[in-house]
């Protein structure tokens, strides 16, 4: 049966329009993003498809254009309609930590706001935290995806950014997908080559965190970080 052919008043827009979208389940939000099905697969049957691949909603904030277009039924252009529409979710409920100009002047401060964004990827994500001479936020951003080495992590890339944004400052952070947040060799080099380079471009390593969902390490607090002072 096409979803033409089902009463409206169980049709999932007709009955957003009527009793709003938390009425909705799942599938019928997937539905509406989705809007028409497919030659042998309707829209209702295909929000389905997506929520049996994934379990549960929730896990869709892993999904990536590659999986997506591997699921039955979804083609590349309802997988960057449902991708654009869960990022559109994701900055509507951000909170407005940059308008507020948040003073980071510690590491339990990142990683409160900003572990949220990368400790559950089931990658390594990298991301820069860049403060003014204040040390207030002026923006964060996800630099590099990946196992966190030199070959990975690009100096280049980094500064370019902070000197765009006049950044003063930035906090390095990322996330260890096995849950343990004890530095690793690599974690190591990468730290003091990249604080030993914003020594030499006046824009200062303030630390490194490493997190998971639960907890971070702090090269700071580790009293990791004062080497950097010496070169």
């Amino acid at each position: 049966m096409s979803i033409k052919d089902l009463p409206n008043d169980i049709l999932p827009r007709e009955r957003l329009i009527k009793y709003g979208a938390k009425n909705l389940s799942d599938e019928e939000l997937l539905a509406i993003v989705f809007r028409t099905g497919t030659k042998n697969t309707n829209v209702k049957s295909l929000a389905q498809n997506v929520l049996k691949t994934y379990g549960d909603v929730k896990n869709l904030k892993y999904l990536t254009i590659n999986k997506a277009t591997k699921i039955n039924g979804l083609g590349k252009v309802k997988a960057v309609t449902l991708l654009a529409s869960l990022e559109l979710g994701k900055r509507v409920y951000e909170d407005n930590t940059i308008t507020n100009r948040l003073k980071v002047v510690n590491a339990e401060i990142a990683f409160n706001y900003f572990s949220r964004v990368i400790s559950l990827e089931k990658q390594e994500n990298f991301l820069v935290i860049f403060l003014d001479n204040q040390k207030k936020i002026i923006k964060y951003k996800v630099m590099f995806i990946g196992t966190i080495n030199e070959s990975i992590v690009h100096p280049r890339e980094i500064f370019k950014e902070a000197f765009l944004e006049s950044a003063s400052a930035i906090i390095l952070m990322h996330n260890h997908p096995s849950g343990g947040t004890y530095p690793s060799r690599s974690d190591d080099e990468v730290t003091r080559r990249l604080a030993q380079i914003g020594e030499l471009m006046g824009i200062k390593v303030v630390d490194h965190i490493i997190v998971s969902r639960q907890e971070y390490y702090s090269y700071v607090e580790n009293g990791r970080l004062k080497y950097a002072e010496k070169n």
